[in-house]
């Protein structure tokens, strides 16, 4: 364990420090969501016209959110399973997880009927989370298969994919008419090189020095506490963003 990590004094032997600057760029990706989402509100309530699908810079923006959120899964995949996996927090973070992506499917269902979210980035994590188990073990192997992936899922399309079962493995040769899709590829490649990261960055010793940065700031603590309580946050802004526009524009 890296004696900088934050951990509290007798701490027992299964105990999972935090690393703050995980949580701090994790606060970053979902201020970088929340940005984008509201955005996205106000285009849906036609205060704005922007066009999501083919402007070049929210998809680029789109693009660096879920990849930094997927490369962020696999770093703390790394620190949660570098000393053994606790399967009792494992499984519970697994099911709500699962449970909050069933529940984004739903409410998607409700306000968008034609364009639900059957495969998400909440759906993917649960499924990345149990796949990743295969691979914690890897350490250049998970760089060489992440770009691999990455590739693959860039390059390769066949109509075979487009059929609705297939549809979450991604290869597609055009994307789904759905409000939110990060199929398992190529972001399943993203996945991989986290996990590389976490353990070429937090193992083997001491890790680097911005690494173990602590950000005592005020907006890097506020940052680290979003980053901490991600779930919950993505969970709930949507619904705020939503009724803050109906109170103000009365929609």
């Amino acid at each position: 364990m890296n004696p900088k990590a934050i951990s509290p004094k007798g701490a027992p032997d299964f105990w999972r420090p935090r690393y703050p600057l995980v949580d701090i760029l994790r606060g970053t990706a979902i201020v970088m969501m929340a940005v984008y989402h509201f955005t996205f509100d106000l285009r849906y309530y036609g205060v704005i016209d922007s066009d999501f699908n083919h402007d070049p810079f929210w998809l680029g923006f789109r693009t660096l959110i879920v990849s930094l959120f997927l490369g962020l899964a696999g770093v703390s995949l790394h620190l949660a399973t570098a000393q053994g996996i606790r399967w009792r927090p494992y499984l519970r973070r697994l099911s709500l997880v699962a449970g909050c992506a069933v529940l984004v499917s739903l409410a998607s269902y409700i306000m968008f009927p034609r364009s639900m979210i059957f495969f998400g980035i909440l759906h993917f994590i649960a499924v990345a989370s149990v796949l990743g188990l295969l691979f914690v073990r890897l350490f250049w192997g998970n760089l060489a298969l992440g770009i691999g992936l990455l590739a693959l899922g860039l390059r390769f399309k066949h109509a075979w994919f487009d059929q609705p079962a297939w549809q979450w493995l991604g290869l597609m040769t055009h994307k789904p008419v759905t409000e939110d899709y990060v199929p398992l590829l190529p972001w399943f490649g993203v996945v991989l090189i986290g996990l590389f990261l976490g353990r070429l960055v937090y193992s083997g010793g001491d890790a680097p020095a911005f690494a173990r940065w602590r950000g005592e700031q005020p907006v890097a603590r506020l940052l680290a506490w979003g980053g901490k309580h991600s779930l919950m946050i993505y969970m709930l802004h949507q619904p705020v963003f939503f009724a803050i526009l109906y109170v103000f524009l009365g929609k």
